[in-house]
């Protein structure tokens, strides 16, 4: 082991006392799963634990290591919801008064657990990193002791104990271990002990694409702070990896696999098939990285698709704590991450007999979403979704349709097409001028949508407007507004001041094709 570290972690692993409180959770085989990606997909059971996940192996490893005067003067921690859960049963069951720190953004199943616990509870920001602070001037004021996430020697060692348990319980000879990483508590944890005791085996994290300080971090040299982070995954939604966590990465972890939510949401289906179990987007991480790294490598000719079977992968499921209404937002995207579906632009005659002879060239393919609404007598604009098999598929489907004169285009990439077009189609008023369509994202939480309506309607005439609530996903409006020539300057600086993400859609195809 480097010398640098502040504990000898492995004996701190296996003298964790994280074995009052928590149970040995198993590692199942995916056989669904593993028949499809023609590997053995083993998922590390962590979203069986008392509170749906692995943050109590950290939480209580730190807390029963302190004094019983810090006990008695009581903890603060700051949390995306996970973390916060593990510090409020620890202190239930050590007698210590908890104060929790959460972001307005966390969903309302873990803010109830930890109240629930026993623990008081404030809720602070819009990300870990504002709950952070504010917790951090809570402990100066009153001299609590600041339970991390991630970043603690203590933490660090009882999350190890999933790594002491993986290499326990596998018979077979393991190939990789795939770790969803936020701060990089439980990556630093698993990857320290297992590398030091089987160091063949490959631990890789696995990060959202709008997340992924550790694959930045990493890739730079030193810790790398992200500007925003995206919050589908709000259980790794975390601007900076962990001091000693990067350390122990950069000393430890093999590589990092970044996915997109579509994957994430393609892998919680994944694991209900063959688990029955619905896990919350970060738990569903180290399936969709292990999907995702399969794939990178055989384009890269690096594994042989027949040679997989002999391959045992392991998959960490974090956690599955996540609120019943982010299900219709999972199940939407579920089967494009998966890509078995495709999106496709249709344009034909608008005359009798176009929709049939269209609807014949698609042969037997199972159609899930037919959108059209008339516009004019020139052309038609249908919007499809298609059932494939492969996403080689919709090449294959677009050529044909050339062949019989139907011009189509692929939307299936489209955010636009996905989040707002299938639900607008047809809405068309033709005598509007000056129109700019703008797609804005806005933490969300309660009054959001309230406030981005207060700034944005004071001042130009709107004349598109399109939301759908996520869960405690970014809250994504599409958004046209009437802008004169002479008023562009005026219009760009009000955008910079309005203070949202956005980009502008007034050249995307899913809207001049259907909305314009």
């Amino acid at each position: 082991m480097p010398q640098n570290y502040p504990i000898n972690y492995l004996k701190a692993i296996l003298n964790s006392r994280v074995y009052e409180v928590v149970k040995e959770t198993p590692l199942e085989l995916a056989g669904l799963l593993s028949d499809r990606l023609g590997s053995n997909i083993w998922l590390k059971r962590e979203d069986t634990q008392p509170i749906f996940c692995y943050k109590i192996r950290g939480a209580y490893n730190k807390m029963v290591s302190l004094t019983a005067g810090e006990l008695k003067r009581g903890v603060v921690a700051a949390s995306a919801g996970n973390h916060a859960q593990g510090v409020a049963i620890s202190a239930k069951q050590l007698g210590c008064e908890a104060l929790i720190v959460m972001p307005v953004t966390t969903p309302s199943i873990k803010i109830e657990a930890v109240r629930r616990w026993g623990a008081k509870l404030k809720l602070i920001g819009d990300s870990y990193d504002e709950a952070f602070e504010y917790a951090q001037t809570v402990c100066r004021k009153q001299k609590r002791k600041f339970i991390s996430a991630f970043d603690d020697p203590l933490i660090i060692a009882g999350q190890g104990t999933v790594g002491l348990e993986i290499i326990k319980q596998s018979s077979e000879q393991l190939d990789a271990v795939f770790v969803p990483v936020g701060g990089g508590g439980l990556i630093s944890g698993v990857a320290v002990y297992i590398k030091q005791l089987r160091p063949e085996i490959k631990v890789i994290g696995v990060e959202p694409f709008e997340s992924d300080a550790l694959y930045q971090s990493l890739k730079a040299g030193k810790r790398i702070k992200l500007n925003r982070v995206g919050i589908f995954a709000d259980g790794v939604a975390v601007k900076q990896i962990g001091k000693e966590n990067f350390k122990i990465c950069r000393d430890f972890v093999d590589d990092v696999v970044r996915v997109t939510t579509d994957e994430i949401c393609a892998a919680i289906k994944d694991i209900c098939e063959d688990t029955r179990t619905i896990v919350e987007p970060a738990g569903a991480l180290g399936i969709a990285g292990i999907k995702r790294w399969l794939k990178d490598n055989e384009e890269k000719g690096q594994i042989k698709r027949r040679r997989r079977k002999n391959r045992n992968l392991v998959a960490i499921v974090s956690g599955a704590n996540m609120n019943f209404d982010r299900l219709r937002h999972v199940s939407e995207r579920a089967e494009i991450g998966e890509k078995r579906e495709a999106i496709i632009a249709v344009t034909i005659p608008e005359n009798r007999g176009s929709f049939r002879r269209f609807y014949r060239t698609l042969g037997r393919r199972n159609i899930s979403e037919f959108n059209y609404r008339y516009a004019s007598d020139a052309a038609a604009h249908i919007f499809v979704g298609v059932q494939i098999k492969h996403r080689d598929e919709i090449d294959s489907l677009i050529k044909k349709l050339a062949a019989k004169g139907i011009s189509s285009l692929d939307l299936t990439e489209n955010e636009l097409a996905k989040i707002h077009a299938r639900y607008m189609v047809g809405g068309r008023v033709p005598e509007i001028t000056n129109e700019r369509i703008f797609s804005f994202e806005f933490p969300e939480r309660p009054g959001a949508l309230g406030k981005f309506l207060d700034q944005i309607g004071t001042t130009w005439n709107i004349t598109l407007f399109h939301y759908r609530n996520h869960g405690s996903d970014f809250g994504r409006v599409l958004c046209g507004i009437q802008v004169p020539n002479q008023s562009r300057r005026e219009f760009n600086n009000f955008l910079k001041q309005l203070g949202y993400a956005y980009r502008e859609e007034t050249n995307n195809p899913a809207y001049t094709l259907f909305l314009r």
